[in-house]
C-alpha cells in the first residue's frame, strides 16, 4: 500500500476488508484519472447520484421469474449501474484529498448522495411490487385480486417509507457519524470532518443571497437538520464531548490515555457499525432483487439492520458513558 493511495484514505481503519483491498484501490486509480483532467470531486458526486437514481428504473423492470432472460438482464444492470455509482461516490472522497479540492458543499453533497440513489429505488421497487407480487401472494395465501393488491401495495408502501426514513436514512447517517467520531480521535480535530449543528447553524446564518447561491443555503439547512439527528441519537457522545472541550479546550490537549481509552473501544464498533454502510447493505438489495422478492429489502432493512442499529448504538453509548464518568 503506497504512501500516495494511504494519503487519499481517511484511515485504514474506518475501511471494510472489500474496500481496503480491491474498491479504495480501483478508486484511486480512477481519482489519479479525474485529477489529470482536473474534474472537480463535486462534479464526481454528482455523476454518482445520477447514475444511482438512473439505476431505479432498472430494478423496476427487472425480474426474472415473471420476465426472463430480460428481467434477470435489467436487474444486473441496475446492480452493475448501482454499483458504478458507488464507485464514484468513493472516488469524490479519495480525489478531493488527493486534489486538494475539499469544501464544505462536497461534505454536504457527499452525505446526501445516498438518499439521491434510494428514494427513486425504493419508490420503483413499491411500483414493481404492485406489478409483481404473485411469489409473495403465493407464500401467504392470499387470493390475487385488484383489491388485494392495492392493500397489499400500500402496506409495502408504508414499509418501504419506515425502511427509507427510520431504517436506510437513521442508519447510515449514524455509521457517517461514527466514522467521524472516530477519525477525530485518531486524528484530532484537523484530521476528521466531524461536524456539530451549533457551527453548522452559524455557517448558515452568514449566507446570504449575494455569497451563496440558493443551492448552497438549501444543502447547507438541510445538513443542519443531518448534524442534529445525528446528536440527538448520541447524547452520551455529546455528553463526553461536553466535558472533553469543557476541561481540555480542544481534542488535540486530551491526555493521550484518554484518546486511548476511546480508540481502543472504538475500534471494534467500527467493524459492525461499517455493516450499517453500502457494501453489506447492498447485497441483500441485490439477493432479494435477483430472488424477485424486493418488497423483502424493506422488511429486512427495518428489522436485521434495525437490530443491527440499536447494537452499535447502544454499544458506543456505553463506553462514552464509561469514558464521561471517568472524568468526574
Amino acid at each position: 500500500m503506497s504512501e500516495e493511495f494511504k494519503a487519499t484514505l481517511k484511515s485504514s481503519e474506518t475501511e471494510d476488508w472489500l474496500d481496503l483491498h480491491v474498491i479504495r484501490p480501483f478508486c484511486y486509480y480512477c481519482a489519479l484519472a479525474f485529477n489529470r483532467f482536473d474534474v472537480h470531486p463535486n462534479t464526481v458526486t454528482i455523476w454518482s447520484m445520477i447514475i444511482g437514481a438512473a439505476s431505479a428504473f432498472f430494478f423496476a423492470c427487472g425480474s426474472f421469474y415473471y420476465s426472463g432472460t430480460w428481467g434477470l438482464m435489467m436487474n444486473i444492470i441496475a446492480i452493475v449501474l448501482l454499483m458504478v455509482a458507488d464507485i464514484f461516490d468513493c472516488t469524490d472522497g479519495q480525489l478531493a484529498r488527493l486534489s486538494g479540492k475539499k469544501s464544505r458543499l462536497g461534505r454536504i453533497l457527499d452525505g446526501v448522495a445516498g438518499f439521491a440513489w434510494f428514494t427513486p429505488i425504493y419508490v420503483l421497487l413499491v411500483y414493481r411490487f404492485y406489478l409483481h407480487h404473485d411469489i409473495e401472494f403465493g407464500w401467504l395465501g392470499i387470493e390475487n385480486t385488484t383489491e388485494n393488491t392495492l392493500i397489499a401495495t400500500a402496506i409495502v408502501f408504508v414499509l418501504g417509507l419506515i425502511s427509507g426514513i427510520m431504517g436506510l436514512a437513521g442508519q447510515q447517517r449514524l455509521a457517517d457519524y461514527y466514522i467521524q467520531v472516530h477519525l477525530f480521535f485518531l486524528k484530532g480535530e484537523k484530521g476528521s470532518e466531524l461536524d456539530n449543528s451549533t457551527r453548522q447553524q452559524e455557517i448558515y446564518d452568514q449566507m446570504t443571497p449575494e455569497n451563496s447561491s440558493w443551492a448552497e443555503r438549501y444543502f447547507q439547512k438541510s445538513y443542519i437538520d443531518y448534524t442534529k439527528k445525528q446528536e440527538g441519537v448520541t447524547p452520551q457522545f455529546q455528553r463526553l464531548m461536553q466535558k472533553l472541550r469543557s476541561k481540555y479546550g480542544s481534542i488535540d490537549y486530551v491526555p493521550e490515555n484518554v484518546r486511548k481509552e476511546f480508540h481502543d473501544a472504538s475500534l471494534p464498533v467500527i467493524f459492525w457499525n461499517g455493516l450499517l454502510t453500502f457494501n453489506f447493505r447492498e447485497f441483500w438489495l441485490f439477493l432479494f432483487c435477483l430472488l424477485d422478492i424486493p418488497a423483502m429489502n424493506f422488511v429486512w432493512e427495518i428489522v436485521g439492520m434495525g437490530l443491527l442499529y440499536c447494537y452499535v448504538n447502544r454499544r458506543h453509548e456505553s463506553f462514552c458513558k464509561k469514558i464521561a464518568d471517568g472524568l468526574d
